[in-house]
């Protein structure tokens, strides 16, 4: 069993969407680092739009929880960071275009 990839994680990481924005969280730019060690585990850093954000809590555990469901993944730690701080310029074209920002 392979472990899974950068491009795995992202993917699935693609299908959570923050419930306030019509835009997956890759998209919205909160995802700063994937990581992938050699034995399958998987450590995140992302941020939230804000500290005060509504789905602090639940949301690093959706995307912990989906990320270790990939095949070959032995876990997955999401930490939660600040710094820098989130700003629109971060969400991608894509995101920008659907929130209507272009």
């Amino acid at each position: 069993m392979s472990i899974p990839t950068q491009q795995d994680v992202i993917d699935i990481v693609k299908t959570i969407f923050d419930p306030e924005i019509p835009v997956d969280i890759y998209e919205l730019g909160l995802i700063y680092e994937v990581k992938v060690s050699a034995d399958g585990f998987v450590h995140i850093d992302m941020t939230l739009t804000s500290p005060n954000c509504p789905v602090a809590e639940s949301l690093p555990q959706d995307v912990e929880a989906k990320v270790a469901s990939l095949d070959g993944a032995t876990g997955c730690k999401v930490t939660i960071v600040f710094e820098p701080t989130w700003t629109q310029d971060m969400m991608s074209e894509e995101a920008k275009l659907e929130l209507g920002f272009l």
